[in-house]
């Protein structure tokens, strides 16, 4: 029998130097779904070079993590995407892409409603006309939860 969790985890913007620990947890989290086709240790090298970057300071990409007894078990990532202005003056101008939520089978049970949550309060206080995500199938009920709906407004391309 797994332990019990006591509390909340703790929720915090990931930094710089969380690269390394998020790209396992990327690689975690994607090669359940498919097959790696790219042995772990360098997908995690080229994964932690990449976040690292995303990380720094001045970038549009936020990461947010969920971390209990030192270990981050959770986390969503969100970018900004500029819209062209408009000339209403009103409208933000700004959409933001969610992606990668994921969360340790462990520590599931309102650790990823947490995660979406502070992402979302970011989305609001950065002025976000529309957040945009691609679920899976067991991830949809929670979307659905905080009003996100398969909207007919975006059209989509896949090009692979």
């Amino acid at each position: 029998m797994p332990p019990a969790k006591l509390g909340k985890p703790t929720l915090r913007i990931a930094q710089p130097a969380d690269a390394a620990e998020l790209a396992r947890l990327r690689y975690e989290f994607r090669s359940t779904e498919r097959p790696a086709t790219e042995p772990r240790e360098a997908f995690v090298a080229r994964a932690t070079a990449w976040m690292r970057e995303r990380l720094a300071r001045g970038t549009p990409w936020r990461c947010f993590v969920a971390v209990r007894d030192g270990a981050i078990t959770g986390h969503v990532w969100i970018t900004l995407v500029e819209k062209v202005p408009n000339p209403g003056g009103d409208e933000p101008e700004r959409h933001a892409y969610l992606t990668n939520l994921y969360v340790r089978p462990a520590e599931r049970g309102g650790t990823g409603s947490a995660l979406l949550e502070v992402a979302l309060t970011w989305c609001r206080e950065a002025r976000v006309d529309t957040v945009i995500l691609w679920p899976s199938e067991r991830s949809r009920t929670l979307y659905a939860r905080y009003g996100f709906d398969a909207s007919r407004a975006v059209l989509v391309l896949p090009l692979r």
